[in-house]
């Protein structure tokens, strides 16, 4: 009980706060959430995914998570369209569709709440985390994966809707994040540091600055959408992001052998609910900007409880 509680308090409600404080503010001010989404896509995500990049450990055991990634994506990719075809969901619908169960909210829950479980009981030993950081690590890993993906493929499968193929790679290519990548990754290799320079504490700004304002922007595109909590769409996007996409990531776990603090960590991250930055791709591309945003609010409620039901499973399938 007190692990669901500490979840609500500190990773739930306070999402939920900003959310509304944009909420309340859009009807309050005529805010425009196609710049507040220009803001995200063109200077906090780019600034969040270097960061990370930058600053990740890209070690052998890291690609073993990488590929574990790739192919849990695969399967995703390969579950939302086979449900989307029995739905018969049109371009527009699949593609929304496919973004809300490919992408899960490893940032601003994901992080914090593996720091939670690793760096409280029973993980403290002698006043010490020594399970923490190969947590930290895992999750990170996880973190760019998801962050890169979805500002690549998330941006291709929400431009589908309305583009040829053309189209919607020419809309990845015009988004920073893809230069970005490569800076960071070019950096690392050839070992220049920038950590001493100016540059890096706007780096850190601008990465501290995402989840505000990815929230706050979804606040303000949820004030426009029109909510019905008996939409059958959003509540199978749902049910498949919170059910079905741990069931697959378990399954994943045991294929690649995953033991101890990185199986768990895996499990939990998958666990997690769809990512906020979904409905802002959809608000950039236009595409089902209302399904996209119900999808997200509805996936982080009912993930309060469900995330306690992972962190327990997680801790007797996968014992330290």
């Amino acid at each position: 009980m007190s692990i669901f509680l500490y979840i609500l308090g500190n990773n739930i409600i306070p999402i939920f706060i900003l959310i509304g404080l944009g909420f309340i503010i859009s009807k309050k001010f005529p805010l425009n959430v196609f710049t507040l989404s220009k803001l995200n896509f063109y200077i906090f995500v780019p600034g969040f995914i270097f960061y990370n990049l930058y600053t990740t450990n890209l070690s052998y055991g890291m690609l073993m998570i990488l590929l574990f990634c790739i192919v849990n994506l695969i399967i995703n990719d390969l579950i939302s369209r086979v449900i989307s075809k029995i739905r018969k969901y049109d371009l527009s619908q699949e593609n929304a569709f496919k973004n809300s169960i490919m992408f899960n909210n490893t940032g601003n829950i994901g992080v914090s709440l593996v720091t939670l479980i690793f760096g409280s009981a029973p993980f403290v030993i002698n006043g010490k985390t020594p399970y923490l950081g190969q947590a930290l690590t895992v999750q990170i890993m996880i973190l760019v994966f998801m962050n890169v993906t979805m500002n690549t493929i998330g941006f291709y499968n929400a431009g589908r809707a309305n583009m040829n193929i053309k189209q919607s790679m020419h809309q990845i290519f015009t988004m920073p994040s893809i230069y970005v990548i490569l800076i960071a990754l070019l950096l690392k290799y050839i070992k220049i540091d920038i950590t001493t320079t100016p540059l890096w504490p706007v780096i850190k700004y601008i990465k501290d600055g995402l989840v505000p304002i990815a929230l706050l922007t979804l606040g303000v595109q949820l004030s426009k959408t029109r909510f019905d909590f008996r939409d059958s769409d959003v509540n199978i996007a749902v049910f498949t992001r919170l059910v079905i996409g741990p069931m697959l990531a378990l399954i994943l776990i045991y294929v690649f052998r995953f033991k101890g603090v990185i199986a768990q960590t895996a499990f939990i991250s998958y666990s997690v609910p769809t990512a906020v930055n979904t409905a802002l791709i959809a608000v950039e591309c236009n595409n089902k900007q209302n399904f996209a945003s119900q999808e997200v609010m509805v996936s982080t409620i009912y993930s309060a409880v469900t995330l306690t039901s992972a962190i327990y499973i997680a801790r007797i399938l996968f014992p330290v």
